[in-house]
C-alpha cells in the first residue's frame, strides 16, 4: 500500500462523477462549468478512480470540519482490489462507456476496433490505436474520459482547433476544457484551478505544456486516470510529423505520483513508426489494434495536367459542385495565394490559409471556413491535423504531396461522416522537381545529429519515389495505398481513376530493353529527360553537344509519344528494374532486376489505361435521404450553429441529417434513434428539427 501524508495546503484530486456540476459559464473566454459541490462531512470516505483497480481512502483534518472530500484531504492512498471480481468490474465499465456512447453521442454501438480499445483503457491497460481519418479515433478516448473518474489528459498539436473540439464536448453534455498558449495567464490559471475542482472531464494539452514546471505541479497534484496522445506518430522521427516536443510526453508520465493509462492513436503509421511509438512512450504491453487504412466511401483520382491547366481546373470543379465543402492543397505560399484569387475571380467563395499570413487571418479562414461562409478553403499543409470537419465533400492537391503518408491524411479529411467523397490529385512531372528542391532545401532539426538527418532526407526522396509512383500508375489507386502501408487489398475497387478509366496488362519487353539498353549506353549518368529525348531522336542543343545523336539507341523510339516512353520508365522505376539517384539532378541506374530482361531471359509487362471519355465518379445522392428535406434541415442547422457560436457539424452531421430524412422522427424519443442524435442533443435542438420534418410532411 502506498501511503502519502501533505502536511500543508490542500490536495485537489478532482471530483466524483456523483458530486454533480451546476450550469456552465463563460469565463474569461473558456467554457467552463461551475465548481462542483461539495461531498457531507466526513473523517474518511473512499472513492474508486476507474471502476476496475484501486480504490483511494482519504482522511480531513480536523475529522470535526464540515466538509470532506478528496479535493481538501490531507492524507490519501491507494489500496488495491482483490483480483477477484475483475471481470464483472469490466463487464460494468464497458455497460456505461456503451450507455455514455448512446448518451452523449447518440451511437448504439461502437465501429469497429473502437470498442477493444475502450476495454482495454477501462481495463487500465495502454492502447495503441490506428484508425484511418473519420474512423472514431476521438471516441476512443473520449468514452472513458466520461467513465473514469477524475481528468482524462489528451495531449494534441492542434492548438488552433482546441476550442472548437472543447465546444463540441460541452454540447454533447461533457465537461471540457483546453489549455495552450492562447489562453491569457490568467484564463490558464482559471482553467488550472478549476481542474483541481474537479470542474473538468477531458482536458486538451499540446505537449509544449508538459514540460511547464507549472503543469507538471498541477499534474502531480490532479487525479489523471488516463492520457491520450493524439496524433502519436508525431513522436518518431520516421514519421512524416516529426515534433521533439513529442517526446517530452514519457518523461511527463514518469514524474506523475501515479502512472495513468496511456493511450496513443493515429491515422497513419508504418510499422517502424508504431515500434517507435510503443518505446518512446513506454507503453506498457499495449493492447494494438489496426482497423485497416481503407476509407471505401473516397473516391480516388490522379489527373494528369499541365500546371498552366490546373488552376481552371480546380475552378471549374468548384463551381460545378458550388455548396459543397473542400480543401484545396498546395505546395507553396505563392501557389496558395495564386489559386485563392483565381477561384474568387471566378465566384468561389474561398478562403486561404499559410504560415506566411498572421494568426488574426489565419484564425478568420479558419472560422469562415468551419462556419462554412467561405465552402472552400485553399491551403499549404500548414492547415494541417485534425481538421474535425465532417462535411469535407471534396481535397484536391494543386500539387503532388511529398510523401504517401501526408497525401492519405490530407485527402482523409474529405468525407469524415461517411458520406461518398472525391480526392483528386492534380500531376505534372514538375510536382517531383519542386518536392526535390523542397527536400534539398528543408532546414536541418537541429535536435538530430548529422547522420540522422542524412537517413531522413535519404528516406525522404525514397518516399518521393513511392509518390511519384502514385501518379503515374495505371493500377488500382486504393490497392497501391494500402499496400504501401502494409495491409492486403484487391487489385480492383471500382472507385478509383485507374479502375473506372480501366487498365489492361500488356507485354512490353523489346521498349523495356531499349530503354534499359539507353541508360546503359550512356554510362548511367543522364536523367528521364535525356533518356527521353536519345529514344526519340532529338536534336535539342544538349545532345548534340554532348554528342548522343552517335549512340546506337539514338531515336530507337521515335514513333512515339514521349509520354509513352515515360510510362514505360515509371513501370521500369516501379518494379525495380530501374532506381532514381537521390538530389537535385537525379539520374537512372540499373539494378540487378534488369539483367534477365536485357538478355531476354525474362519477359516484361505492364498495365496502361484504357481511354475512357469520363471516369466514374461517386454517387453524392447515394442514400435515401429527400434532397430538398436535406436542403431545409442543412438551412435550420446553419441558423442554430450560427445563433450557438459553434460548426455546423457539431450541432449535427450530414450523416445524421441524412438519416433524419431517412427515418423522419416525429417525436423526441424516434429523434433518439436518429444516428448521431444524443441525450444532451436532442434536448437542445430536437424540437427546431422536429418541427422542420413535420412542416415538411404535411406539405406532401
Amino acid at each position: 500500500m502506498f501511503h502519502l501524508v501533505i502536511l500543508y495546503g490542500s490536495l485537489r484530486l478532482g471530483a466524483t462523477k456523483a458530486e454533480g456540476i451546476e450550469e456552465t459559464e463563460r469565463t474569461a473566454g473558456v467554457l467552463v462549468p461551475n465548481r462542483p459541490r461539495n461531498v457531507p462531512a466526513s473523517p474518511v470516505r473512499s472513492f474508486n478512480p476507474t471502476g476496475t483497480a484501486d480504490t483511494l481512502h482519504y482522511t480531513c483534518f480536523p475529522p470535526s470540519r464540515k466538509t470532506c472530500s478528496r479535493n481538501n484531504a490531507v492524507s490519501w492512498e491507494y489500496e488495491s482490489k482483490p483480483e477477484t471480481g475483475g471481470e464483472e468490474a469490466a463487464v460494468t465499465d464497458l455497460s456505461q462507456a456503451r450507455q455514455a456512447l448512446k448518451q452523449h453521442f447518440g451511437y448504439e454501438a461502437f465501429r469497429p476496433g473502437q470498442e477493444g480499445v475502450v476495454e482495454a483503457i477501462l481495463g487500465r491497460r495502454d492502447a495503441l490505436a490506428v484508425m484511418p481519418t473519420g474512423a472514431g479515433k476521438s471516441v476512443c478516448y473520449q468514452v472513458p474520459g466520461v467513465v473514469m473518474d477524475g481528468l482524462a489528459l489528451v495531449v494534441s498539436p492542434l492548438v488552433s482547433l482546441m476550442g472548437d473540439q472543447v465546444r463540441a464536448l460541452l454540447d454533447a453534455g461533457i465537461r471540457g476544457a483546453y489549455l495552450n498558449s492562447t489562453l491569457t495567464p490568467g484564463q490558464q490559471s482559471t482553467v488550472l484551478r478549476r481542474a483541481l475542482d474537479g470542474a473538468y472531464q477531458i482536458m486538451y494539452v499540446a505537449p509544449e505544456r508538459l514540460a511547464d514546471p507549472r503543469f507538471l505541479e498541477f499534474a502531480q497534484r490532479a487525479a489523471i486516470p488516463l492520457v491520450a496522445v493524439d496524433e502519436a506518430h508525431c513522436v518518431s522521427q520516421w514519421g512524416q510529423d516529426f515534433r521533439p516536443s513529442y517526446l517530452t510526453i514519457g518523461d511527463f508520465i514518469a514524474q506523475l505520483p501515479n502512472r495513468p493509462v496511456v493511450a496513443a492513436f493515429t491515422a497513419t503509421a508504418t510499422a517502424r513508426v508504431r515500434a517507435d511509438i510503443v518505446r518512446l512512450l513506454d507503453l506498457r504491453d499495449p493492447y494494438e489494434v489496426v482497423t485497416g487504412f481503407d476509407r471505401p466511401n473516397l473516391y480516388f483520382g490522379v489527373e494528369r495536367l499541365d500546371p498552366k491547366r490546373k488552376i481552371a481546373r480546380i475552378a471549374g470543379y468548384a463551381l460545378e459542385h458550388a455548396g459543397d465543402s473542400g480543401i484545396v492543397y498546395c505546395s507553396t505560399r505563392k501557389d496558395t495565394d495564386k489559386v485563392h484569387a483565381a477561384l474568387l475571380e471566378a465566384g468561389v467563395r474561398a478562403a486561404r490559409y499559410h504560415a506566411g499570413m498572421s494568426a488574426a487571418d489565419r484564425a478568420e479562414s479558419q472560422r469562415a471556413f468551419i462556419a462554412d461562409d467561405a465552402p472552400v478553403m485553399v491551403a499549404t499543409n500548414a492547415f494541417g491535423m485534425g481538421i474535425d470537419k465532417s462535411n469535407v465533400s471534396f481535397v484536391i492537391h494543386y500539387n503532388m504531396p511529398k510523401n504517401l503518408e501526408s497525401y492519405y491524411q490530407e485527402a482523409g479529411r474529405a468525407g469524415r461522416d461517411g458520406s461518398p467523397a472525391e480526392c483528386i490529385l492534380l500531376y505534372s512531372p514538375q510536382d517531383v522537381r519542386t518536392n526535390r528542391y523542397l527536400i534539398e532545401n528543408s532546414d536541418p532539426n537541429p535536435d538530430l545529429d548529422f547522420e540522422t538527418q542524412e537517413k531522413l532526407i535519404q528516406r525522404e526522396y525514397d518516399r518521393l519515389r513511392k509518390m511519384t509512383y502514385y501518379c503515374t500508375t495505371a493500377d488500382c489507386l486504393r490497392a497501391f495505398i494500402l499496400k504501401y502501408f502494409g495491409e492486403p487489398a484487391e487489385e480492383y475497387c471500382g472507385n478509383c481513376s485507374s479502375c473506372a478509366g480501366g487498365s489492361i496488362l500488356v507485354e512490353a519487353t523489346v521498349e523495356a530493353q531499349q530503354v534499359l539498353s539507353c541508360v546503359a549506353r550512356t554510362g548511367q549518368r543522364l536523367g528521364i529527360s535525356m533518356i527521353c529525348d536519345i529514344l526519340r531522336g532529338s536534336e535539342n542543343e544538349r545532345v548534340l553537344q554532348m554528342n548522343l545523336q552517335t549512340q546506337s539507341t539514338y531515336g530507337l523510339m521515335r514513333e512515339k509519344p514521349i509520354f509513352e516512353i515515360k510510362r514505360i520508365i515509371d513501370a521500369l522505376l516501379m518494379q525495380e528494374l530501374l532506381i532514381q539517384t537521390d538530389g537535385q539532378y537525379p539520374v537512372l541506374k540499373l539494378t540487378q532486376n534488369a539483367r534477365p530482361v536485357l538478355l531476354g531471359e525474362k519477359s516484361f509487362e505492364m498495365r496502361i489505361p484504357v481511354p475512357q471519355e469520363k471516369a466514374k465518379k461517386p454517387d453524392k445522392a447515394a442514400g435515401d435521404a429527400d434532397p430538398e428535406l436535406f436542403a431545409r434541415l442543412k438551412k435550420l442547422r446553419a441558423a442554430l450553429a450560427a445563433k450557438a457560436s459553434v460548426p455546423a457539424y457539431v450541432v449535427f452531421t450530414d450523416t445524421t441529417l441524412r438519416d433524419m430524412c431517412a427515418k423522419m422522427p416525429t417525436d423526441e424519443q424516434e429523434l433518439l434513434q436518429v444516428s448521431g442524435v444524443g441525450e444532451r442533443k436532442a434536448h437542445r435542438y430536437g424540437k427546431a428539427f422536429l418541427e422542420e420534418i413535420n412542416r415538411k410532411a404535411e406539405e406532401e
